[in-house]
């Protein structure tokens, strides 16, 4: 089956950094753009980040332009997430997704469970 799992979160201090991981396995992950949303109490799911493929093209928020780099390996399967200078406006529950899309099926996309991240002093 196809599971997404994300790790890494935890507490951090205002200006602080974190990295988090997203493990990937049941579908073929070079083949699926990868990407960060997060979610904070209250509010709507937020794009973050995304990366092709090939890791060739990537395309970030605003609000984390700067801030927040994604990398992926490939060969583990596995897509992480650099934090930066994180403020408390970043607190947030941080979900790994997955996105494909094919010409039969559509877009397809996969979520992970989410690890929450809290920035407080």
């Amino acid at each position: 089956e196809v599971q997404l799992v994300e790790s890494g979160g935890g507490l951090v201090q205002p200006g602080g950094s974190l990295t988090l991981s997203c493990a990937a396995s049941g579908f073929t992950f070079r083949s699926y753009a990868m990407g960060w949303f997060r979610q904070a109490p209250g509010k709507e799911r937020e794009f973050l980040v995304r990366t092709s493929w090939s890791g060739g093209t990537t395309s970030y928020a605003d609000s984390v332009k700067g801030r927040f780099t994604i990398s992926r390996d490939n060969a583990k399967t596995t897509v992480y997430l650099q934090m930066n200078s994180l403020k408390p406006e970043d607190t947030a529950v941080y979900y790994c997704n997955a996105k494909i899309y094919n010409v039969i099926k559509g877009t397809t996309d996969y979520w992970g469970q989410g690890t929450q991240v809290t920035v407080s002093s």
